[in-house]
């Protein structure tokens, strides 16, 4: 593995773990029944966080596959993978 690939994988690994801190947080403050605008914020943070992972792995799929893409006869077949990955993120 190049380091780059190893350094956006260390990078999303540590994000993740971060997130998985930040739910637990969640789940601690509905038990303690914290205020619900604290809580909101919090599932804010979430959600942006994990939409941001959600983009380092699609930006380096999408490399992947653009290079794949114009290496390959499977063109047309690589590109609308990417087009799928993408609709996947948005939803």
């Amino acid at each position: 593995m190049d380091k780059n690939k190893e350094k956006t994988r260390k990078n999303i690994l540590v994000r993740l773990r971060r997130i998985e801190g930040q739910v637990r947080g969640i789940q601690r403050m509905m038990e303690e029944e914290a205020d619900c605008m604290d809580i909101l914020t919090q599932i804010s943070a979430v959600k942006s966080a994990i939409n941001q992972v959600g983009i380092i792995v699609f930006e380096k799929h999408a490399q992947e596959c653009i290079v794949k893409a114009m290496d390959e006869e499977r063109q047309e077949e690589n590109l609308k993978e990417i087009v799928n990955m993408m609709g996947r993120l948005i939803k």
